[in-house]
């Protein structure tokens, strides 16, 4: 049994790869729950879907026809950890002030941070400026295509090369990030969500689903990425608005509790370094000129926590001491 739009079930959790791919044929689908509830068949899960994401997808500006390589590179890149009603704003801003990779990498790295603002972890700001300077260097300016130049750029890791490959390019790749991972957990491995770490065997499961053609691969990435945030959220899924809620093996098998429950950890951010950091750095960015030490201070009452973040800052090259008496800080120049 191939990729296709075959409606019949696949036997016992085994879905059968292309025989173009390189793979065995028959590769078990990574699960730890029963086999008696049969994963839906790749066409069978990707129809449905496709036509739920054609009525229902956001009208985002990455997605617009007039988008470029390089704005949905910065809107992969920006989308890491932080929603979209916090990035959508802050994009748009972004892009007509640096429209290409050239404008970025001829800023000032104080005027990167501060527009990055309040998007968290700002190393992303450096990391996609250095990534501009990279396109300027190597490739002229134009983001480029290939998966192993993409992952040469500074911040470009296989998920972002891929999406950038799907999204900007609309070549077949496998796009799997968290809310693509939960869709195929819960649809077709039956599981509440996704292990914490990504593994191999989900790799080769997403690809079984992704389709052989671009175009539809590449619409097929959007639209169970759209799914997994809109109704197939983590905390409270919306099944009566899913459009494949009678293929879903979790359903099926009752929806089991998370079996990785314990292994995964959530840190509160009240007290913690990055609270810290993140007000260490809003006052640099709301400074006109440099902050004396006393300022820093302030900011937050713990001695040893407030340096302990100063210094990363420093290190991280996001903010810079001068060696002044006594010292001063600011954004890096």
């Amino acid at each position: 049994m191939s990729g296709t739009s075959s409606g019949v079930p696949v036997r016992l959790g085994v879905l059968h790869r292309r025989p173009s791919s390189g793979v065995r044929q028959d590769a078990a689908v990574p699960h730890a729950v029963s086999t008696a509830v049969e994963a839906p068949v790749p066409g069978a899960l990707r129809t449905p879907v496709l036509a739920w994401f054609d009525e229902h997808a956001r009208d985002l500006p990455w997605r617009a026809p007039d988008r470029t390589p390089w704005g949905v590179l910065v809107s992969e890149v920006m989308l890491q950890q932080t929603p979209v009603v916090r990035v959508e704003p802050a994009w748009r801003s972004w892009m007509r002030t640096w429209p290409t990779p050239a404008d970025l990498a001829a800023a000032s790295t104080a005027d990167v941070l501060r527009a990055w603002d309040r998007l968290g972890y700002p190393r992303r700001a450096l990391r996609l400026q250095e990534c501009a300077r990279a396109v300027v260097e190597r490739h002229a300016g134009t983001v480029p295509r290939s998966t192993a130049e993409l992952l040469a750029l500074p911040g470009i890791g296989p998920y972002t090369a891929a999406a950038v490959q799907a999204f900007a390019f609309g070549v077949r790749s496998v796009v799997l990030d968290t809310n693509v991972r939960r869709v195929l957990a819960r649809t077709v491995s039956g599981a509440a969500l996704p292990a914490p770490a990504q593994t191999v065997a989900e790799t080769v499961l997403a690809d079984v689903y992704v389709p052989d053609d671009d175009a539809t691969a590449a619409r097929w990435a959007a639209a169970s990425m759209e799914l997994g945030a809109l109704v197939c959220t983590a905390r409270a899924p919306r099944c009566d608005a899913c459009p494949v809620a009678t293929l879903c093996r979790w359903r099926a098998l009752g929806m089991p509790a998370d079996e990785h429950a314990a292994r995964r950890r959530t840190q509160a951010w009240t007290g913690t370094d990055r609270q810290v950091r993140g007000r260490i750095m809003a006052l640099l960015r709301d400074a006109p000129g440099p902050v004396p030490a006393e300022e820093v201070d302030a900011v937050w009452p713990g001695t040893a926590q407030r340096e302990r973040c100063l210094d990363s800052l420093v290190t991280d090259g996001l903010v810079a001491r001068d060696d002044t008496d006594p010292p001063t800080y600011r954004l890096p120049r």
